[in-house]
């Protein structure tokens, strides 16, 4: 299945650079990959810091390389006993200004009139990981927490810090990079990517 996982790859990634045209999406969907993943994600529902419904479906946009990577890591997890679940990755630039219009915070919030977010270029993922059976593990505040005990280095007792140095080592390892003040985000590779700003909306149907 890997075979064929990067042979789809590689003709996306083709078919992208050689035919895109501006009304052409570069993200794929990670349900098209062999593997499973579970979700939470709360921009489809008005259960978020927006209070308001800002996604029309459920769904893990991102650029081929991100996607592969993430399957990767998800794999990986398995064979750990657990799974990855995710919040958020692919995000349109017009949501990310409606977070900043609520919270223009750029510790927690991507500038939507400044660079953006790595979100906005299909390369971020917000995502924890979960036993097999669907059993969340403590990682010492709830997603989208805006504080202090979000941050990676704020000082937690040993399981919260034994379940976060699991989830960080492995996305690592597989090229994903958290940042200060979220433990749940991770961008890949950002320092190499010339991404432009998407704003493409979901493709539901």
């Amino acid at each position: 299945m890997r075979m064929y996982r990067t042979l789809f790859l590689v003709v996306s990634a083709f078919f992208f650079l050689t035919f895109q045209s501006d009304d052409e999406s570069p993200l794929v969907n990670i349900d098209q990959f062999d593997s499973t993943f579970a979700y939470d994600v709360r921009y489809a529902t008005d259960d978020n810091f927006l209070k308001q419904t800002v996604y029309d479906c459920v769904q893990c946009l991102l650029i081929p390389e991100v996607a592969e990577a993430l399957v990767d890591a998800n794999n990986y997890f398995c064979e750990l006993g657990y799974m990855v679940k995710l919040y958020d990755c692919y995000r349109p630039l017009s949501v990310q200004k409606k977070m900043w219009e609520i919270y223009p915070n750029p510790g927690y919030v991507g500038n939507p009139y400044g660079s953006g977010s790595i979100h906005n270029r299909g390369a971020a993922i917000d995502m924890t990981i979960v036993k097999l059976d669907g059993t969340p593990l403590d990682m010492g505040s709830d997603y989208d927490f805006f504080g202090k005990a979000a941050h990676i280095d704020h000082p937690h007792n040993e399981t919260i810090t034994a379940n976060r140095k699991q989830l960080w080592s492995v996305m690592k390892k597989f090229g994903f990079s958290p940042i200060r003040t979220e433990w749940w985000h991770f961008n890949y590779n950002a320092k190499n990517y010339g991404l432009k700003v998407l704003d493409i909306d979901f493709d539901c149907e």
